[in-house]
This record gives structure tokens, sequence and C-alpha cells, in this order.
């Protein structure tokens, strides 16, 4: 069972990451999933699973994450999963339902008990 409700959702980001020793590097990308636990995230850096990144919504507002999984694209993109450190259902500019949420068709039906 997943922890949030996931929305498919094209939201522009801004990702932070800063390889061990070096500068940090910015790149503006955009998401294809989001969640009050993360995202998937499409872009052209090429991170690692375990890595910490920063990620900053279109209110200026950033995030710290760690990198679950990553994939190569037929875009020659990335689609990189994200957790966030710390869950923030807001922070898509979206309200998700609370996690004992489900859709009335999965929810029993109080008048057959």
């Amino acid at each position: 069972m997943r922890k949030s409700q996931r929305v498919a959702l094209r939201l522009p980001v801004e990702v932070r990451w800063t390889p061990p020793g070096e500068p940090a590097i910015v790149e503006k990308a955009s998401t294809l999933v989001v969640s009050a636990h993360g995202a998937l995230i499409s872009m052209a850096m090429r991170v690692r699973a375990g890595a910490r990144i920063s990620a900053r919504n279109r209110n200026a507002e950033d995030k710290e994450c760690r990198v679950v999984h990553t994939r190569e694209s037929r875009e020659r993109k990335h689609q990189v999963a994200v957790a966030f450190l710390v869950p923030d259902g807001r922070f898509w500019g979206l309200e998700f339902p609370p996690a004992d949420w489900a859709p009335a068709h999965e929810r029993a039906d109080p008048a057959k008990n």
C-alpha cells in the first residue's frame, strides 16, 4: 500500500545537487507524478539512488529529498523518483487526502453489514 495518493501532474521544479567535492549543479526540470511523500521527476542530470538533492517548487520553497530510484527514458532524460526527507502534502500546491482515505468504491458498504 502506498504512503499517499499519487497524482500525474507536470509541474516545473528546480533541482539542485552538490556532488561530493564539486560545485552545485542546478537544473530546471519537471515532475511527472507527485505525492505528499515525493515525486517522479524528469531531468537530464544523472544522480544515483541514495543521493540527497533539493527540489524547489514554483513558490520558491525548497524541500530536501533522497533519490529512491532512477531510470533513463526515451527522451534521453532520466526519470528520478525522490522521497521527501519530511513528508509535505502541500509542497506541490495540492491537497492530498489522509493516509486512511479510500475511494467510495473501496469502502465497505455499511448497509450490507
